[in-house]
């Protein structure tokens, strides 16, 4: 991470953090275990990437971001990951048992606890978003985003690819929706709530495509280069459950240059911004991350 990412981070995890937990819903009567649950997999450490995006994207467009509503856009992403985690790491989808070093929501609660806490984070991102300034231009890219023309759609490819050759552009195309959805999202609400303008907004996109599929890649290399302690989570559990990866399609080589070409693609796409430093030292750490 470099100082300027580092100092970035400094600045605004704890906001971040202390936004995210506030933001949870208060328990009903009999449903402390649910909220339990909700906080457990929510606030269990992360590195809280698509709300910092989020925070970065509106400074790119010359904002400043701090008091501002942004943290609102941000909170409503990171209960969305946070959901489609849980969701993942069930015994019908992924089956893990370790996220973030701990035992996965269904491990530490019960099955049923951590499909009906996944369930409530996604309804509170959108009652988080219904307090912003910006609520109808945020709802639609975010509920577009996370549902089956997003990220659920790309869980469906991935899990309807176990054992199936896949080629790199159907590999693409899934993690396009999987885990870039999110991730471009996170950009465009930045951009949203900044009110950024024509030109702003594709240099975002175009950043935001690159990282996306890059962010992916480097998660299957460590998945083969990594440990288990140092992810948080089973390490050469794609490997192991016969998923197709860009490391089994390309090699771990042609992997990391991949990644190392859409870094480059993604730092030039930030030419048009005023202030895109912050978004060009996320996506070195996208790339060089060790988890």
């Amino acid at each position: 991470m470099t100082p300027l990412l580092s100092d970035f981070v400094t600045q605004h995890l704890p906001l971040i953090e202390e936004h995210l937990s506030q933001a949870l819903p208060s328990p009903v009567s009999g449903g402390e275990r649910l909220i339990d649950a909700m906080r457990y997999s929510l606030l269990n450490g992360g590195k809280r990437i698509r709300p910092l995006l989020v925070l970065a994207a509106a400074k790119a467009c010359g904002i400043d971001v701090l008091g501002s509503k942004v943290y609102s856009a941000g909170v409503a992403v990171e209960y969305i990951h946070a959901y489609s985690l849980i969701h993942d790491d069930l015994p019908a989808m992924d089956d893990d048992d370790l996220r973030r070093g701990q035992p996965t929501c269904h491990i530490a609660f019960d099955e049923a606890t951590a499909i009906l806490a996944g369930d409530a984070l996604q309804c509170a991102a959108f009652e988080v978003l219904s307090e912003s300034v910006d609520t109808l231009a945020l709802v639609a890219p975010l509920a577009k985003a996370a549902g089956a023309r997003g990220m659920v759609v790309g869980q469906a490819i991935d899990l309807a690819a176990v054992d199936q050759a896949l080629d790199l552009q159907q590999l693409s195309h899934m993690h396009k929706h999987k885990t870039g959805a999110l991730i471009e999202v996170s950009v465009q609400m930045g951009a949203i709530v900044s009110g950024a303008n024509r030109v702003q907004l594709k240099a975002l996109q175009r950043y935001a495509a690159a990282i996306g599929l890059a962010f992916q890649i480097q998660d299957d290399i460590l998945d083969v280069t990594a440990d288990t302690h140092t992810l948080g989570k089973q390490q050469g559990a794609d490997a192991a459950n016969n998923k197709p990866t860009y490391v089994s399609l390309l090699g771990l080589d042609e992997a990391k240059r991949k990644a190392q070409h859409l870094l480059s693609e993604a730092k030039t796409a930030l030419a048009p911004l005023p202030n895109g430093e912050v978004l060009a030292a996320i996506a070195d750490y996208i790339v060089e991350r060790g988890n």
